[in-house]
């Protein structure tokens, strides 16, 4: 059977393509009236939130476009649905540099409780988007156990996502590094498929 979804996903790859793009605008080159070795590795090491940031978001990104390729192997056929729910996803997908530029900027500073509960509750509502996703493309393809093992393991991400907002609040950095461990689990366990 021929499959019907081709131009979909091309869009979505080349949302994909520009948001994980887009990362790289929020890092700076340092500028200095005098400058030597010194004081340049001084300031990039200053920069260490935004290296951050961008290694999360970057990886977060990476993993989400390879599970929704998972996702379309096994699509045949679109409904309104699929379009709908995959346009949300990217709608959202394309707000993490946002997110991502609040806690490179605000990490070390009194501010990173509420930078980092905007980073992690915006992956509250990309994990609905992805369940969501899900639930479409059950519906237009044949199931398959890659399919269901994806979204027995991404359904963890609402839940711990909504830890990660409420860490945050006590302490961003390990809200940061929830978030990172859990593409990390999704990393690892994508390779079973």
């Amino acid at each position: 059977m021929e499959k019907d979804s081709y131009r979909l996903e091309a869009f979505s790859d080349g949302v994909f393509s520009i948001a994980i793009t887009l990362l790289a605008l929020d890092l700076r080159v340092p500028v200095f009236e005098t400058v030597n070795s010194k004081n340049l590795f001084e300031a990039l090491l200053k920069e260490w939130p935004s290296y951050l940031a961008f290694t999360a978001s970057f990886m977060s990104i990476l993993v989400m476009w390879i599970n929704h390729h998972g996702i379309f192997k096994s699509v045949r056929k679109t409904s309104s649905e699929l379009f709908f729910a995959n346009g949300f996803l990217l709608m959202l997908t394309v707000v993490t540099p946002f997110t991502t530029a609040l806690v490179a900027r605000y990490l070390r500073t009194p501010a990173a409780s509420a930078a980092m509960a905007v980073y992690a509750g915006s992956f509250i509502i990309i994990s609905i988007a992805y369940n969501w996703l899900w639930a479409a493309a059950t519906g237009c393809s044949h199931a398959t156990e890659h399919l269901n093992r994806v979204t027995r393991h991404y359904r963890l991400g609402l839940p711990i996502y909504c830890l990660a907002t409420a860490v945050a609040f006590l302490n961003p950095l390990l809200s940061l590094g929830i978030c990172i461990g859990l593409w990390i689990f999704w990393a690892v366990t994508m390779r079973e498929a």
